[in-house]
């Protein structure tokens, strides 16, 4: 399963990819407005970062602007995939741009109808968002389950699922059991993948009982016995 981190903040990505976590990257018009800073700069300097797929999402309404727009953002980096809403004139956009090799994003999907269509438009992502149906009383964890097994139904069906508004560790777990091919998550979600009071309590202990261990320096111990191997 891929990991695409959800912002347009510079450092949050840097740290990301430090930790080598993340596969990719999502924007969107309001992700971008609260980093602020020069849009397409913005998407160039987080394509060299992470060289993996970064979702650049065009603002027209029409299919005429969305692939003018669509097509010059392919254009800053080989890792930018164009992100287009699913509507008629997104799907036709996504169609034209399938054709043309430019990978595509069709995002706020909340139907498996919507994804099944995505799909036929030669979309290289779906967004399914989880969070947003689950904020109005709607089963978004089944919407994911009902577009993997649409999908698998039909082999000749590229699209990978990407599963968008994952709001906390649940989501995460669920998400990867449903089968998503990739999960999009804020950089809070991402840190708290890792955290368990036990783990914690488990670290603290270990490195309590080995400062009672002599000469406890690690690299130092290391270092003097490959020179004393060396040396034999």
């Amino acid at each position: 399963m891929k990991f695409f981190l959800d912002t347009a903040k510079i450092d949050e990505i840097r740290q990301a990819h430090a930790w080598g976590l993340i596969d990719g990257v999502t924007t969107n018009p309001t992700l971008i407005a609260r980093a602020g800073g020069d849009f397409v700069e913005t998407i160039h300097q987080i394509c060299e970062i992470v060289q993996g797929p970064v979702s650049a999402e065009t603002v027209s309404e029409d299919a005429e602007g969305m692939l003018r727009e669509g097509r010059l953002l392919a254009r800053v980096s080989p890792h930018v995939v164009v992100k287009l809403p699913l509507t008629l004139p997104g799907l036709q956009a996504c169609s034209a741009l399938s054709a043309e090799g430019v990978r595509t994003n069709v995002t706020l999907c909340f139907t498996a109808n919507q994804a099944l269509l995505a799909a036929k438009a030669g979309a290289t992502y779906v967004s399914p968002f989880l969070g947003r149906l689950d904020d109005i009383s709607t089963d978004g964890l089944q919407l994911i389950r009902d577009i993997v097994a649409i999908y698998r139904n039909y082999p000749a069906l590229q699209t990978q699922v990407l599963a968008a508004s994952v709001r906390h560790p649940m989501h995460m777990h669920q998400v990867a059991l449903a089968g998503a091919h990739v999960a999009t998550l804020p950089m809070s979600v991402l840190k708290s993948l890792v955290s368990h009071p036990l783990t914690d309590k488990g670290v603290a202990a270990f490195l309590a009982d080995w400062k009672t261990v002599p000469n406890n320096d690690i690299c130092a111990q290391v270092e003097a016995f490959l020179a004393k191997r060396a040396q034999a």
